[in-house]
């Protein structure tokens, strides 16, 4: 089998097709979402392919058909006509914290533009910039514009609640007036963003835009779904299965639980992660590409502002509307969560107009738990897997819980909470429910098979873990003492459900201290 290449770190559709990379044809559902509405907002968690697709879009309206030859779009499309394109990346003006500095580069943006249709005069703010330049285009072109915005809200997601948002959102807003004042100009308008566009309360002034975010006929325009895997990449698979020394179906099935479980509306195809799709055909690795370039800063700052217990993400209830909320004003993280590619749809109740969010796959989880939820904490992943990862696996091998236990108390003495967390963490300190998922986190960076709140015949028992030769079953307590939470383990039947798995069982009753935020006494029993 010949070598592919693959676009990784590409999102120029012309690169793509002129250089014989590997292409996903998405071009029908491109067409038929530039066929639906004229104005048009598309939200997506980054690495998603948004940019590729507002390329796509570009060379499409530009009237570069040649570059569609092969492609789905050829038997839809029969004018093939070019329109003047103003296609922004809105990236560029990230991390901008005055107005004059975010004034300047957005017009900077836009200079280009004015060198191919004319610099207007008093053209002085980046509005009239914007206004002037579909004018001129129209006048000199005889044609209607296009324009393509992506990234819209990159200027702000940084400062959404810094004292220079209102300045900064001010000049977004007369930025993106002209979207509406021109209408009779604009062919085809498309936005794209991670955060939905009423959150940033910037669009008010164009409240024509149709957001097809939780469309389902568009629900798979971004990401790679099964059938085009299997269809159009086992090519790949092979290639990697090949590398990895599996079959071809146990190389599918680790993509598919690295990757896959996308939802984008409630009955959408599940899809896989483009970007670490490709990066791990490219590597012939499974890794956890998406969360090597980073957390988003904005998503950590965000994260202390919210009353939102993120310490589990499984099977979370948010109702529609709280998607629509100011992101400022938001008092519930999960619909940024899931904006951001943390959590994905899993299911959907129209009586209760309620949808349940979970994490998507297993790469979501690993980031989660190392990138995520220890910047929220403020636990480092490299902390816990040096010295007392080693002192602590090794007691729980050799079923030394009392050493085990020992280490923990140590460990935990020296978290250093970050600020902003400290405040959650009054509230919350009282709470077995933060104890539990502080012990998930540690578990999981361990990469030691962990669950909390398992359920059974007589309730839930608040964290399981799962050792090659022994399983653990943990109870929390805070105001009462480690022998009442045995107790409990005991009545309720908590380690019942094990029993047939064949490994040993350990049950270990835990009394934290509501002031030290310690484990302080331990019960250990043993099946």
């Amino acid at each position: 089998m010949e070598e592919r290449h693959y676009p990784v770190g590409i999102q120029t559709f012309s690169e793509i097709v002129r250089g014989g990379y590997v292409y996903i044809d998405k071009t029908d559902l491109m067409w038929r979402m530039q066929n639906k509405r004229k104005f048009i907002f598309l939200s997506r968690p980054r690495r998603f392919g948004k940019s590729l697709l507002s390329s796509t879009l570009h060379s499409f309206f530009a009237g570069h058909k040649e570059l569609f030859t092969g492609l789905k779009v050829m038997s839809l499309e029969n004018e093939w006509a070019s329109f003047p394109v103003f296609h922004l990346d809105l990236s560029i003006a990230k991390g901008k914290t005055s107005a004059m500095e975010l004034k300047d580069s957005l017009m900077w943006l836009m200079h280009p533009f004015c060198e191919e249709y004319g610099f207007g005069v008093k053209e002085d703010t980046p509005g009239k910039m914007v206004s002037g330049l579909i004018t001129r285009a129209s006048q000199k072109t005889g044609k209607q514009v296009v324009i393509i915005v992506d990234e819209y809200d990159a200027p702000l997601l940084d400062v959404l609640h810094e004292e220079n948002l209102d300045e900064l959102r001010k000049v977004m807003q007369e930025f993106y007036t002209p979207l509406k004042a021109c209408e009779k100009d604009i062919k085809f308008c498309f936005i794209t963003g991670i955060t939905k566009f009423s959150q940033l309360s910037i669009f008010s002034t164009i409240n024509n835009l149709t957001n097809i975010s939780l469309w389902p006929e568009f629900s798979a325009i971004c990401g790679i779904t099964e059938k085009e895997l299997s269809e159009q990449m086992q090519e790949d698979i092979e290639l990697m299965a090949i590398r990895n020394r599996l079959s071809v179906t146990e190389m599918h099935d680790k993509l598919k639980t690295q990757y896959d479980g996308y939802h984008f509306s409630e009955d959408s195809e599940e899809v896989y992660n483009p970007f670490s799709l490709l990066k791990a055909f490219d590597s012939k690795k499974i890794g956890s590409y998406w969360f090597e370039s980073g957390t988003p800063s904005f998503l950590v700052k965000e994260m202390k502002h919210f009353r939102t217990d993120i310490m589990s993400l499984d099977q979370l209830e948010v109702p529609s509307t709280a998607f629509d909320q100011p992101t400022e004003d938001m008092e519930d993280a999960l619909p940024l969560l899931y904006q951001s590619g943390y959590l994905t749809i899993k299911s959907y109740d129209p009586e209760l107009d309620m949808y349940t969010l979970s994490i998507p796959n297993q790469e979501v989880r690993i980031g989660y738990t190392r990138g995520l939820l220890p910047s929220y904490i403020g636990l480092k992943a490299a902390d816990v897997q040096t010295g007392f990862a080693a002192k602590f696996w090794t007691a729980l091998k050799k079923n030394d819980i009392e050493l085990a236990m020992r280490e923990m108390k140590s460990y935990m003495a020296g978290i250093p909470y970050v600020e902003g967390f400290k405040e959650k963490l009054s509230e919350a300190a009282t709470a077995e429910g933060f104890y539990e998922y502080t012990m998930y986190l540690i578990f999981s960076m361990l990469n030691v098979y962990v669950r909390t709140q398992v359920k059974c015949a007589g309730g839930r028992t608040d964290v399981v873990v799962w050792m090659p030769e022994t399983i653990y079953v943990f109870e929390i307590k805070v105001s009462e003492s480690s022998e009442r939470a045995i107790n409990q383990i005991e009545a309720n039947g908590y380690a019942t459900q094990f029993t047939t798995d064949g490994r040993n069982i350990v049950k270990v009753g835990i009394k934290f201290d509501k002031v030290t935020r310690v484990p302080t006494e331990w019960t250990v029993k043993y099946e």
